[in-house]
C-alpha cells in the first residue's frame, strides 16, 4: 500500500472530552504514539470519506503513523533535506485555517479545543514538522521512480480483456483567455465600500480582523480575519506584492487594484521577503463588467489564426491572460493529474457547450468560461482532438494507463523501501 503522508490533527470530539484515558500504543525511535493519535487519524478519515468504521482500521492507521515516524526519523538524519522555517510556518497556518474553516471560524476552533490559536499551533508544531519531513523524504524517493513503455505494456497485458473499462468521451483542447473589464460604475461602487471600511479602521478605531471577516471577498483569508502568515511576497500578484513590500509595518495601506478587485492590507511582520499580513478584498460587481474589449480582442486573435495562419500556440503565449495554459501554448490539462485528455462530461456546462459546437481543428467564437479558480472570463477554444467513448486501449490511452501503472509501481517500491527503513529504527508496538 502506498503510504500517505498527511498532516493530521486531533479530532475535535477528543478535544471536547477531557475524560478520555490515553495510552501509549507504540514507540518509534524516541517518539511515542498514543491511542488518541491513531483515533485522530481514523476520525479524520471517516469524516473526509464519509464512511463508517470497519474492522482493521485501527491497525492500518497505527501502521501508517509508524511509517510516518520512520520516514521523519530518516529524513532528519539526511543532512541534504531541509524544511525552511518560514515555509513550515506558512503551511502550519494554512492547516490551522483549514481546521478553523471546518468548524465555523477561529473563535469556534479555540472554543472546541479550549486553547488559543497560538497555543494550538505550538501543540501541533512537533508532529506537523515530523510529517513535513516525512513527506519531503518520501517525495525524494517517488521522484526517482520511473516506468518504461515495456513496463506499462506488461502491466496492461495483465488485465483480462473482459475487465477493461470504458473511457468516456474526451477532448484535447487549447484556449486563449481574456478577462472582461470592470466598468466605471463597478469601480465606483467598490471604492465607496472600501473607503468606508478603511475609514472605519483608520479613523473610527474599527478592528481590521473583524471587518475582514464581515466584508472581505477573499475566500482564502476572510474567515481568519484576512490573515496570511509566513508567506513569501513573490507568491502574490505584482500589484499586491509591491504594496506588501513597502507599506510601513502596522499601517493600513491605501486601497489599490489587482485583477481580483480592490484591496487594503496591513503588514504585521516582515522578515526579508517573508511577511505576515492581513488584507481585505472588495470584488467588483460582476453584473457591471464590460466584456466588449475582451471579445473584440479574442475575435481579432481568432481571425489571425483562421485567416492569416498565425500560430495559435504563439498567440496564446503572448496574449492569453491565464498564465498556466499560456505558458504551454494554450494547452489545457487536468490540474490534478496533468492529463491532456479531458472527460467532456466532467467539464462545466460552459466548457461543454463550446467544445460541442466545433469540430476537431476548428476554433470557437469568443465565449464565456468559468476558470478553475472560479473567475469568470472569455476565451476562444481550439479543439485539437475529440476522442469518442471507447474501451481503454494502450494505443489510444497510453498516458492514462501509464499513470495507473506508475502508481502501482510506486506503491510497491515504497512499501519495500519502508520495510528496509524500519530495520534501522527502533520500533516497539504495545
Amino acid at each position: 500500500m502506498l503510504l500517505v503522508v498527511g498532516v493530521v490533527s486531533p479530532p475535535i470530539v477528543q478535544a471536547q472530552d477531557a475524560k478520555v484515558v490515553d495510552e501509549i500504543v507504540a514507540i518509534v525511535d524516541d517518539n511515542i504514539l498514543l491511542r488518541s493519535d491513531v483515533n485522530g487519524l481514523i476520525f479524520n478519515l471517516l469524516q473526509q470519506q464519509s464512511i463508517e468504521y470497519q474492522e482493521g482500521m485501527f491497525e492500518e492507521a497505527l501502521d501508517n503513523l509508524i511509517g510516518q515516524k520512520v520516514l521523519a526519523t530518516h529524513a532528519r538524519r539526511d543532512t541534504n533535506l531541509t524544511v525552511p522555517p518560514d515555509e513550515a510556518d506558512m503551511l502550519l497556518q494554512q492547516r490551522i485555517d483549514q481546521m478553523a474553516g471546518s468548524v465555523g471560524g477561529q473563535a469556534a476552533l479555540e472554543e472546541a479545543y479550549g486553547k488559543t490559536v497560538l497555543e494550538l499551533k505550538s501543540d501541533l508544531r512537533p508532529d506537523f514538522m515530523d510529517q513535513l519531513y516525512a513527506d519531503r523524504f518520501q517525495q525524494s524517493k517517488l521522484a526517482k521512480i520511473r516506468i518504461t513503455p515495456d513496463e506499462v505494456s506488461d502491466w496492461f497485458a495483465q488485465i483480462p480483456s473482459d475487465s477493461l473499462p470504458e473511457v468516456p468521451e474526451s477532448a484535447r483542447i487549447a484556449h486563449i483567455v481574456k478577462f472582461p473589464e470592470p466598468t466605471a460604475a463597478a469601480r465606483e461602487d467598490a471604492m465607496f465600500i472600501m473607503t468606508t471600511i478603511r475609514d472605519s479602521i483608520v479613523t473610527g478605531g474599527g478592528d481590521f480582523e473583524d471587518l475582514a471577516r464581515a466584508f472581505s471577498n477573499d475566500p482564502g483569508s476572510a474567515e481568519n480575519g484576512g490573515r496570511y502568515a509566513g508567506v513569501r511576497i513573490s507568491i502574490f500578484v505584482p500589484e499586491f506584492a509591491a504594496v506588501a513590500s513597502r507599506v510601513p509595518i502596522g499601517d493600513v495601506s491605501e486601497s489599490f487594484e489587482t485583477q481580483f478587485g480592490l484591496h487594503i492590507l496591513r503588514v504585521t511582520a516582515r522578515r526579508g521577503d517573508v511577511v505576515d499580513l492581513n488584507q481585505i478584498l472588495v470584488e467588483f460587481d460582476r453584473d457591471k463588467f464590460d466584456a466588449s474589449n475582451a471579445t473584440q480582442e479574442l475575435s481579432a486573435l481568432r481571425d489571425s489564426v483562421v485567416t492569416h495562419s498565425a500560430s495559435f500556440a504563439k498567440l496564446a503565449r503572448e496574449y492569453s491572460e491565464e498564465p498556466v495554459s499560456a505558458a504551454n501554448g494554450g494547452r489545457v490539462s487536468d490540474p490534478r493529474s496533468g492529463q491532456r485528455s479531458l472527460s467532456i462530461d466532467g467539464l462545466g456546462p460552459l466548457w461543454r457547450s463550446t467544445i460541442l459546437s466545433i469540430e476537431p481543428g476548428e476554433i470557437s467564437e469568443p465565449s464565456e468560461v468559468k476558470l478553475v479558480d472560479g473567475r469568470a472570463a472569455y476565451h476562444i477554444v481550439l479543439l485539437q482532438e475529440r476522442i469518442p467513448t471507447h474501451t481503454v486501449s494502450i494505443s489510444t490511452d497510453y498516458e492514462l494507463i501509464s499513470n495507473f501503472a506508475l502508481r502501482e509501481k510506486q506503491s510497491q517500491e515504497l512499501g519495500q523501501w519502508l520495510d528496509q527503513l524500519k530495520k534501522d529504527v527502533y520500533i516497539e508496538i504495545r
